[in-house]
């Protein structure tokens, strides 16, 4: 039976050792009876028996279990009996962590993986000059998802994200993914569809409590069948769809499709250094999207006409809505560049969107192509000077603070804008009560506990173009307002 070199150098230590110390205590009777040979032999006898029992304990400690039926042919190797199968009898054990990505349950050949995970946005809003208008300032549960996620069979994930805050209990997320490799993917079920570049970017992640005005006019989610993948390693990612079809950031989506038409929905995105570690465009990413949506609506009040319920702004109130006897009954188009920059503590993001709908007025019988623009920039610095990333800051000190730790802070900015085609004042909107053109400029601080807890404050202040006659109350003055806000996540 084979030991390790270290393991021999031992046995052979105490071995010395026990002989060094037997020698002493036999000269010191020598003068009286010296040792026999008989005797000698049974003292080396003893030492060699506790050599073997030392030894023994060693190998019982390397050697693994042996599963029932299995035999072990040799220290560290087991094999199955016959008619069992080898990698049955060798599999590893099933294990449960936990962590500050959640929870996860795996089994030990990574096959089956389960995480349990959360989202908790506890939120305040605080309006200036709204004239005291009731029901505006507020503490509110913005978000709050428990999320289930996984994979199955190795090959398989999926998504299963219910929405417990706001009014109404809804299902964000149901989707499986096929992997058959990086390349190529195939994804059916309830998702975002794969086109406005901040609308993408997960929720937590966000720079502001809310999306920008650019946002407005992309879809938010829908259900279908999506083909996508990753090229080079990342440095090409595309996507491509068939799905119901949206209304523009409508954050209701129904389980029914009052329409036999579809949306064509698509992107591609490119970011060529991503692989150039020390190159400081490596966080350089450039990309495209757009939809092709034909639009059969009856009324606006049917939820698949293509139409928007209202735009609304950072403080979520509606500056516009869509006259109630108005549809989309056309080609409903959008195209969206996108691109962003992260370099070191820099973050910086951008996108347009131009939105094209032929919209019907049933009451007064006309129809017109509407075009719709929108744009935003924002950006980020850590003033702590970690890596700012579009999908998430790993603070370098979390927060601890018996240990002189803060965590990591962030100041932010954004400016944004949305305007609407003059014809939509025709027929198609009351041009006394909703607005033209909305912008609005917000500057904010985040402040990273660790990667779980974050807190936010920012202001946002919104102006407006239109919408001041009569019944008007949103836009009849720029909206002002101070958020907060503290965010759970794992």
């Amino acid at each position: 039976m084979k030991t390790s070199v270290g393991h021999r150098t031992a046995l052979s230590l105490i071995a010395s050792a026990a002989f060094l110390f037997s020698t002493p205590i036999a000269c010191l009777h020598a003068a009286d009876a010296p040792p026999t040979t008989e005797e000698l032999l049974q003292r080396i006898n003893s030492l060699e028996q506790e050599i073997k029992d030392l030894k023994a304990k060693v190998e019982q400690q390397q050697t693994p279990a042996v599963p029932p039926g299995a035999v072990a042919v040799q220290p560290g190797i087991v094999t199955a009996p016959s008619g069992t199968n080898q990698y049955q009898a060798l599999k590893p054990t099933a294990f449960i962590s936990a962590g500050s990505d959640g929870f996860m349950f795996n089994s030990g050949d990574s096959n089956f993986v389960i995480g349990l995970h959360g989202l908790l946005q506890v939120d305040s809003r605080t309006f200036f000059s709204d004239d005291k208008a009731l029901g505006n300032d507020s503490f509110l549960l913005r978000r709050a998802r428990p999320i289930l996620s996984g994979t199955v069979y190795h090959d398989f994930d999926f998504l299963f994200t219910p929405e417990f805050a706001g009014n109404v209990v809804q299902i964000l997320d149901a989707e499986v993914n096929y992997r058959l490799m990086p390349e190529l993917q195939l994804q059916i079920g309830k998702m975002k569809p794969p086109v406005g570049l901040e609308a993408l970017q997960a929720e937590e992640f966000t720079l502001f409590n809310e999306r920008s005005l650019a946002t407005d006019l992309v879809p938010y989610r829908d259900i279908g069948v999506e083909l996508h993948g990753n090229l080079y390693g990342g440095a090409i990612t595309y996507a491509a769809g068939l799905f119901n079809g949206s209304p523009d950031y409508q954050t209701t989506t129904t389980n029914n499709n009052f329409q036999n038409n579809k949306s064509f929905d698509g992107r591609i995105f490119v970011q060529p250094y991503i692989n150039k570690s020390n190159s400081p465009l490596k966080g350089l990413g450039v990309g495209v999207a757009g939809t092709y949506q034909l639009d059969a609506g009856a009324t606006n009040s049917v939820n698949n006409t293509g139409l928007t319920q209202g735009f609304t702004t950072d403080g979520q109130q509606k500056f516009f809505t869509y006259s109630s006897s108005d549809a989309s009954t056309g080609v409903h188009t959008r195209i969206t560049p996108q691109a962003y920059y992260y370099w070191g503590p820099l973050g910086l993001m951008g996108e347009y969107v131009a939105n094209t709908d032929h919209v019907s007025n049933f009451a007064k019988k006309t129809s017109a192509n509407l075009e719709n623009t929108a744009w935003e920039v924002s950006g980020g610095w850590m003033l702590t000077g970690e890596n700012a990333s579009y999908y998430s800051v790993t603070p370098y000190h979390p927060f601890s603070p018996f240990n002189g730790r803060w965590g990591a802070v962030q100041i932010v900015g954004r400016y944004a804008r949305l305007d609407l085609d003059q014809n939509t004042f025709s027929d198609y909107a009351n041009p006394a009560t909703s607005a033209s053109e909305a912008s609005a400029w917000s500057v904010g601080l985040n402040w990273y506990l660790n990667r779980n807890l974050r807190v936010n404050t920012s202001y946002s202040r919104t102006k407006f173009d239109g919408g001041t006659g009569p019944g008007a109350t949103v836009t009849k003055q720029p909206e002002e307002v101070f958020f907060t806000r503290m965010q759970l996540v794992f």
